[in-house]
C-alpha cells in the first residue's frame, strides 16, 4: 500500500480511538442499566468500533466507487495485517449501523471547523434513484421526497452545507429534498450559534430568514435576481461573495472524491453512516478548497466603500 495512504490510515484510525475511548466512557456514566446493555450489543465481532470507523472512512479518501469491492479486493487482501479480527463482507454491512451514532458525534465533536465570522452556505442534492424508478422505490419510502435544483427534478435527499474561508465544515443537515434552501425552520437550525457573515446564492434571498440571522449577529449576503432594485453593499463584502464558488467546490469535493452519494443503498441508516463517513473523510484532506481574499487592502484606497449588488 502508497506510504501516503498508510499514513492517512493510521492517522484516522488515531482520532477515531481517542474519541471512542472518550465517548464511550462519557456515555456509560449517563446511561441506565438496561439503556447501557443495548448500547453495547452482546453480538461479538472481530473489530472494535473505533477500526470499523476507520476502515468506512478510509474507504471514502481511497478512491473505490464501489463499497464491496474495496472490502473484498482492498481490505481484505491489504489491510489484513493492520485489522487481524477482520469479518466478512456481509458481516460487517450487517454491523455498519453501530457506526451510526459514534460517527455523528465523531463530526460534531472533533471535525467540524472553525468558527471564523465568514461563511458560505449552499445545498447539494442526495439522488435516491432514476427518476423513472420512483413509484418502485421502497428503500427510501417516507424519507425521500421530489425536489428541483437547477439541473432540474430528482427523488432524494438534501444536504445543506454551511463552510468557513478555508473550506472546513462548519454546519450541515440533511432533509428530504422537497425542502427549499431560503426554508425559515431550517435556516435558523443550521445556522445556530453562528456570527458574523453568511454568504449564499439567489436561492437564499428571504426577507423573514435575513431578519431572523440578523438577530444573533449574522447578517445574510447574497446576490440580487433581475427583477429587483439593485442594491449597495460594501467592497469587502462583494469581494467575498464572488468567492462562494467555493462551497460549489467543497460540494464536488464530496460527491467525486469522498463519494456521499450513490443509488445502490439498500438500508436508510447504512446510507446515513455512508453519508456521515465521507463528511468525516473529508475533513481529512490535506488540500482543501479555500478563498483568500486579496482585495482587502484595496478599500483603504478607495474613496468609496460600496458597490452595487450586481455582479
Amino acid at each position: 500500500m502508497n506510504k501516503n495512504l498508510e499514513l492517512k490510515l493510521i492517522e484516522i484510525f488515531c482520532n477515531c480511538d481517542d474519541f471512542c475511548k472518550n465517548f464511550e466512557k462519557e456515555i456509560e456514566t449517563k446511561l441506565l442499566p438496561s439503556a447501557a446493555n443495548s448500547f453495547n450489543p452482546k453480538v461479538p465481532c472481530g473489530l472494535s468500533i473505533s477500526e470499523m470507523m476507520a476502515i468506512e472512512m478510509f474507504y471514502h479518501l481511497q478512491g473505490s466507487k464501489c463499497f464491496k469491492y474495496y472490502y473484498q479486493y482492498f481490505v481484505e487482501v491489504h489491510l489484513k495485517e493492520y485489522f487481524p479480527g477482520l469479518p466478512c463482507y456481509n458481516r460487517f454491512v450487517q454491523l455498519k449501523p453501530r457506526l451510526f451514532i459514534y460517527l455523528f458525534c465523531f463530526i460534531l465533536a472533533c471535525r467540524l471547523g472553525k468558527k471564523t465570522g465568514i461563511y458560505y452556505i449552499d445545498s447539494a442534492k442526495l439522488t435516491v434513484c432514476h427518476n423513472l424508478r420512483i413509484h418502485s422505490h421502497k428503500v427510501f419510502k417516507g424519507l425521500a421526497k421530489r425536489g428541483k435544483t437547477s439541473t432540474g427534478w430528482f427523488f432524494g435527499l438534501k444536504l445543506h452545507l454551511i463552510t468557513n474561508q478555508f473550506g472546513e465544515i462548519v454546519s450541515f443537515f440533511i432533509t428530504p429534498g422537497n425542502v427549499a434552501d431560503n426554508n425559515l425552520t431550517l435556516g435558523i437550525k443550521l445556522c445556530k450559534g453562528l456570527c458574523g457573515k453568511l454568504f449564499g446564492d439567489k436561492g437564499y434571498i428571504s426577507e423573514k430568514l435575513r431578519d431572523s440571522l440578523a438577530r444573533q449577529e449574522l447578517f445574510l449576503i447574497t446576490k440580487i435576481k433581475k427583477n429587483m432594485k439593485n442594491k449597495l453593499m460594501l467592497f469587502n463584502d462583494k469581494m467575498w461573495l464572488q468567492g462562494r464558488g467555493m462551497i460549489e467546490s467543497v460540494i464536488d469535493l464530496l460527491k467525486n472524491i469522498c463519494d456521499i452519494e450513490h443509488s445502490r443503498h439498500r438500508s436508510p441508516i447504512n446510507a446515513m453512516v455512508n453519508l456521515l463517513a465521507g463528511l468525516s473523510a473529508y475533513s481529512f484532506l490535506d488540500h482543501k478548497p479555500s478563498v483568500k481574499n486579496k482585495n482587502l487592502r484595496i478599500r483603504d484606497y478607495l474613496t468609496f466603500n460600496y458597490l452595487p449588488m450586481v455582479a
